[in-house]
């Protein structure tokens, strides 16, 4: 599980460095919110973990790259259901914006 330690924030003059660990491995990340630097080292951290049950292998490379793809994935899948809630509206604030840009020149 990805932790951070006690002292988990040094605090710059934009950036913080927090300690974290994912799959074993110790690193300093930097980033303006701690908190969520820790979010996302969890959140890898559980990929990879789950990569690694359902494959029995123990290469991290090769684990940290299934992970990898299968994040990827859910991005890609997210971005999909995204286009096809927006495409439509996209479309509806298009027209919108004719009818109203055609109405202030008609009065104009």
């Amino acid at each position: 599980m990805a932790t951070a330690t006690k002292d988990q924030a040094i605090r710059g003059a934009q950036n913080s460095s927090v300690r974290v660990e994912i799959f074993d491995q110790a690193y300093n990340l930097r980033g303006s919110d701690p908190e969520y630097i820790l979010k996302l080292a969890e959140y890898v951290d559980s990929k990879m973990r789950a990569v690694a049950e359902a494959t029995n292998t123990i290469d991290t490379v090769r684990l940290a790259v299934l992970a990898a793809l299968n994040i990827a994935d859910e991005l890609f899948v997210s971005r999909a259901r995204e286009e096809q809630l927006l495409g439509p509206l996209r479309n509806r604030v298009e027209k919108c914006v004719s009818l109203v840009e055609r109405a202030i020149e008609q009065s104009n």
